[in-house]
């Protein structure tokens, strides 16, 4: 007897879809917003304060500004706030003090005016205020006639470069000197009192007082000539 149709027990058939749909390959860059931020770490949200009228809030004048936590860094010293101010302060003062003297321009540097007790420390950075006249007070008061010679070369050298008749270079010769003087008018005295210097100096010509009188008559002579 028939009570009709058998229930099935076996699977539906599968339905295909209408259409295959694909995840774009970049998919994720568009949900990389801020309101897609559930953790709250990086963006902190802050409201700026309105005057509380309702017309304000209404046309939205009212705007979140957002700042990263990283992008500032608070430090609080309390009461010891000030010695931090200071201990900066005195930092810029002394970086200040390097740069304008030993390790640039030397506008307020010690070392330019230091005493200078030998010619060896006469360099074209301190000449124009090595004060020789009293090196060859010294050597005159020690009798050391040719150092004192050596000294009036030096200041002739000084002067001259102050008036700008030449470049004072510690590595230049007195050739060199004498090459640059060359169209002075008092170009052939300098020459005889480089013959002077270079004889008695450095042919280490013995010198009494006499002798050292009528040179450093000479020198004296030509350093009035160019001043």
């Amino acid at each position: 007897m028939v009570f009709g149709r058998q229930p099935s027990f076996g699977l539906a058939p599968l339905q295909t879809p209408n259409s295959i749909r694909t995840f774009d390959d970049d998919f994720k860059d568009r949900y990389d917003g801020n309101k897609y931020n559930y953790e709250g770490t990086d963006i902190v949200t802050k409201t700026q304060p309105g005057s509380g009228n309702y017309e304000d809030y209404k046309k939205e004048e009212l705007k979140h500004k957002e700042r990263n936590n990283s992008d500032g860094l608070s430090i609080n010293f309390g009461p010891f706030a000030w010695v931090f101010y200071i201990a900066i302060a005195l930092a810029v003062v002394f970086l200040v003090y390097v740069l304008l003297n030993e390790g640039g321009t030397g506008l307020f540097t010690v070392n330019r005016n230091k005493s200078i007790n030998t010619y060896q420390e006469i360099t074209a950075e301190n000449i124009e205020n090595a004060d020789i006249h009293a090196l060859i007070k010294n050597a005159e008061n020690d009798n050391d006639y040719r150092l004192a010679i050596r000294y009036y070369y030096l200041l002739v050298l000084k002067t001259l470069s102050l008036k700008n008749h030449i470049k004072f270079e510690d590595d230049k010769t007195n050739n060199e000197y004498l090459d640059e003087v060359s169209s002075k008018p008092f170009s052939k005295d300098f020459a005889y009192t480089s013959y002077l210097y270079n004889y008695i100096w450095y042919g280490e010509f013995p010198l009494n007082t006499d002798k050292y009188n009528k040179a450093k008559n000479n020198f004296s002579s030509f350093l009035n000539q160019v001043k």
